[in-house]
């Protein structure tokens, strides 16, 4: 007898049934594409916080979330015996001038206020390394609570964890016991369908990846630009947020105009050659931050979507309430993440 139906084998999903199925819940998880087909089989996987101010029950979440993912990943890939490409070594951004510079000030403050001794935020020199952004200042913000993960690799670790424990990915499979809906922006146009006004939709990104080792070393963002040294031999660059498009996973100019300023802000990019350019459509709520919980109206139905751009870095904490509500009838869900938020 199955406990949990979990409907979506993107990132949610497949955490969300690994924190069932760790806490002794027989789960099946249906998907009929398969694993990661979607927003999840990405190449970016920037697990980076928001800036720390203004702080709010969604930067709480996400702290807490990026505090944890270094053991969750850990656990996942002991049992399903493949890496996922996770390391917190930290990011990089350049301060644009003197009022950026005081206004990174200001948040070196308050990170150590608000983070503790848990992670830092701090200004440093530039000190002319082909792997950091060009600063006009001088000046680098470093934090060292970033962390990053490979998208595909994440995924296919989760898949073989839940194997291990017994757990298939199925094409169809009728519903039984509750039902978790983590099926992205079919999801949302399926919640659109049934409300006067707009719950989510899906927002394209596109991405390349570009041939260059820099394994270990800090993720950096500058110029609006993610780069993001994979621990397999190659640097993911990205993105655009495209409201408006032609096709949803199809690359243009746009890609060719972040990678161009990628390579103007890092050096060592200069003559890495590209090997995959990826576009793909993100499920983003309204409210923007992730929609969790009940799914109002249909008893036994619940829901976990609109990861968006922070869909990674927020799993661990997202497995973890929805286990409690699904198994324990325990609500953890921070304010603004309901769905009813959002409807």
């Amino acid at each position: 007898m199955v406990d949990v139906t979990v409907r979506g084998a993107g990132i949610f999903g497949l955490s969300v049934a690994w924190a069932c199925v760790r806490r002794g819940a027989v789960v099946r998880v249906v998907d009929p594409s398969g694993p990661a087909a979607r927003a999840s089989g990405g190449i970016v996987g920037a697990l980076a916080p928001h800036v720390p101010e203004n702080w709010n029950a969604k930067k709480a979440f996400q702290l807490e979330s990026l505090l944890s993912a270094e053991a969750f990943w850990a656990e996942v890939e002991a049992e399903g015996g493949r890496a996922p490409g996770y390391i917190r070594s930290g990011r990089l951004q350049p301060v644009a001038d003197d009022a950026a510079l005081a206004l990174a000030r200001q948040r070196q403050d308050t990170a150590a206020a608000l983070w503790q001794d848990r992670a830092r935020w701090e200004l440093i020199r530039a000190e002319g390394s082909d792997w950091a952004p060009q600063s006009p200042t001088g000046w680098l913000i470093r934090d060292t609570l970033s962390a990053l993960v490979h998208p595909r690799h994440a995924c296919a670790t989760l898949v073989a964890a839940l194997a291990g424990r017994g757990v298939e990915i199925v094409a169809e499979a009728p519903a039984t016991g509750l039902t978790l809906w983590a099926t992205g922006v079919a999801g949302l146009e399926a919640l659109n369908a049934g409300h006067p006004r707009l719950v989510g939709a899906g927002i394209k990104g596109q991405a390349a990846l570009l041939r260059l080792d820099r394994g270990g070393a800090a993720q950096l963002f500058a110029d609006g630009v993610h780069v993001i040294p994979h621990l397999d031999g190659t640097v993911a660059v990205g993105g655009t947020t495209e409201r408006e498009y032609d096709s949803p996973d199809g690359t243009d100019a746009q890609l060719d105009a972040v990678i161009a300023k990628a390579r103007a802000a890092v050096p060592a990019l200069q003559d890495a050659p590209v090997v995959e350019r990826w576009a793909g459509l993100r499920p983003r709520s309204r409210s923007r931050a992730p929609m969790l919980g009940p799914w109002p109206g249909k008893p036994g139905h619940y829901i976990a979507n609109g990861g968006f751009k922070i869909g990674f870095g927020m799993a661990p904490k997202v497995a973890e309430v929805m286990a409690d509500l699904l198994l324990e009838g325990r609500d953890a869900i921070p304010e603004g993440f309901r769905v009813e938020d959002n409807l």
